[in-house]
């Protein structure tokens, strides 16, 4: 029997809601290609439990909203009755899935994985209902596999459906090297919709060939193929498509304030469709506020309430309340804010990259770096212009990092 036994799920009509109005925002708000459609719309209607599929590898420890999209599908899905399996892709994250990437990604050791995916969970938790979802490892299935499963499986793609693939083919043209090893991650993504039976499977255009794959390898194993939904990606904070290893994210573990001033810097332009696609305000209030904003309405207030529902979500409205009120004291009355962390720092002469790491305000010292050379450090409001020569520090000192991060020496 291929995967692990499934439970039986309850076909009862009775808890599955089949509101015309859902189903069409299902299928329509924040997705860019249903595949099929029509079957997908039919098994809706028909009241029938689905097991609808998502996998995350945990190439990263932090889930940020670009993971979130696919996230908040699964959640609509949820609140019309379905069946959600989330899938931790600890064995496809060793592997690595280069879909959206311009060159090789390389091979991470299982410890990485296992201490990434610690809290993987509990960041879940944040959108789904997580007593009612099946959370699955696909380690289970795929590290069961042989040469003659896999060589099967890899018999039913050729060589040019893959190499066909737009950054696949960008690599080619550029004499970049694709390893063999990339072939074989769609196989793995696409057996984890036979190994659970997936009806329904979410990800972003950047899957469309593995979530592709999957359909090929469940008519393979004589399952009826699962229909899937993309969902376009989100910009991050610098405008390029949001991703841990640019650093350009905004993560649903980020505290509220933080949270609260990484929206607040967000491009103009993109504040219709963070509210489309991370957030779920009535999408008539969505159409109503881009309208006044093509009339000239100052997108500053409509980044707040943005901002103000999105922390919401992930903390609380008092937290939004919170962060909204100490944004405005920082940015627009320009005061230090209420609550500066303390860190205790032993030497009076240190490097100010050094610092920065040691306060827990940067992530890296090249980071820190960068920040300096920007003009982004302040020692007690003033700038610090270079990190080759150490600063003298004494307690009480408030180091600022760019706009929002603030800390003083203890």
């Amino acid at each position: 029997m291929l995967g692990e036994s499934i439970k039986n799920e309850s076909k009862s009509m009775s808890k599955i809601n089949t509101d015309t109005e859902k189903i069409q925002e299902l299928l329509t708000r924040g997705v860019e290609e249903v595949i099929d459609k029509n079957n997908l719309e039919k098994k809706l209607r028909s009241g029938k439990m689905l097991r609808v599929k998502l996998g995350i590898d945990p190439t990263s420890p932090n889930l940020h909203l670009g993971r979130a999209i696919p996230l908040l599908k699964l959640r609509d899905f949820q609140e019309l009755g379905h069946k959600i399996v989330f899938i931790i892709g600890d064995f496809t994250g060793v592997i690595g899935d280069t879909s959206d990437k311009e060159s090789e990604r390389p091979m991470l050791d299982e410890k990485t994985i296992q201490q990434n995916m610690k809290n993987y969970v509990n960041q879940v938790k944040k959108i789904l209902d997580i007593k009612k979802c099946e959370i699955r490892y696909n380690s289970q299935w795929l590290k069961k596999l042989n040469y003659h499963n896999i060589g099967q499986q890899a018999d039913i793609f050729s060589l040019n459906e893959f190499i066909s693939r737009e950054n696949i083919a960008k690599r080619l043209k550029a004499g970049k090297r694709i390893s063999l090893r990339e072939l074989l991650y769609p196989l793995m993504q696409g057996y984890d919709s036979v190994a659970i039976k997936a009806d329904v499977e979410i990800g972003g255009t950047d899957q469309r060939f593995n979530l592709l794959a999957g359909r090929e390898l469940q008519r393979h194993y004589q399952q009826i193929p699962q229909d899937i939904i993309t969902n376009p990606l989100i910009a991050g904070l610098d405008g390029r498509k949001m991703s841990s290893s640019w650093g350009n994210t905004i993560n649903l573990l980020d505290n509220a304030k933080d949270m609260y001033g990484k929206i607040m810097s967000l491009r103009d332009d993109l504040i219709i469709q963070y509210f489309t696609l991370s957030t779920r305000l009535p999408m008539a209030t969505i159409d109503k506020y881009q309208k006044e904003l093509t009339e000239g309405k100052n997108p500053r207030d409509y980044k707040i309430q943005l901002a103000k529902e999105i922390v919401a979500f992930y903390h609380s409205s008092s937290e939004a309340e919170k962060a909204s009120q100490e944004f405005i004291k920082i940015f627009s009355k320009k005061e230090k804010p209420s609550d500066i962390e303390e860190f205790a720092i032993s030497a009076s002469k240190i490097n100010p990259a050094d610092l920065l790491l040691q306060m827990k305000l940067t992530n890296s010292k090249s980071d820190a770096r960068r920040l300096i050379d920007g003009g982004g450090l302040k020692l007690n409001d003033q700038k610090i212009i270079s990190w080759k020569n150490d600063i003298t520090i004494k307690s009480g000192d408030i180091i600022q990092a760019g706009k929002r991060k603030f800390g003083k020496v203890k």
